[in-house]
């Protein structure tokens, strides 16, 4: 019954229309973001190197290498923060999870097979 409940509950908060995308896929995700009183969409692009769990609760870790440092943003899919996630390119992931990609440098941390 509380399972029942629960759900009813985390279905007023689902997002409508949510993107297929998948471990080893480049997104740009869209989020926004308030300095002040002023609000902006900042856009983040790189690797799905994870998700996690599902329905409300669903999350996903994107990373990216800016100026030779590697950065990684976990992002909630249904908050209302995260506006659009746009997938650039279907990417071949042999794992669930690609934290193998934190050790590597230069081009081959962006680096994973292109799905066709």
């Amino acid at each position: 019954m509380s399972q029942e409940l629960i759900k009813k509950v985390e279905s007023k908060f689902l997002k409508e229309t949510v993107p297929t995308f998948n471990v080893g896929d480049t997104v740009k995700v869209y989020v926004k973001v308030k300095e002040g009183e002023k609000e902006r969409t900042q856009v983040f692009e790189g690797i799905v190197i994870a998700k996690k769990n599902g329905g409300l609760r669903e999350s996903f870790v994107v990373r990216k290498v800016s100026y030779g440092v590697g950065v990684e943003k976990s992002f909630m899919l249904h908050s209302p923060n995260v506006e659009k996630v746009e997938v650039i390119r279907k990417g071949k992931a042999k794992k669930a999870k690609l934290y193998y990609l934190r050790d590597k440098i230069g081009k081959l941390a962006s680096h994973v097979k292109e799905k066709f």
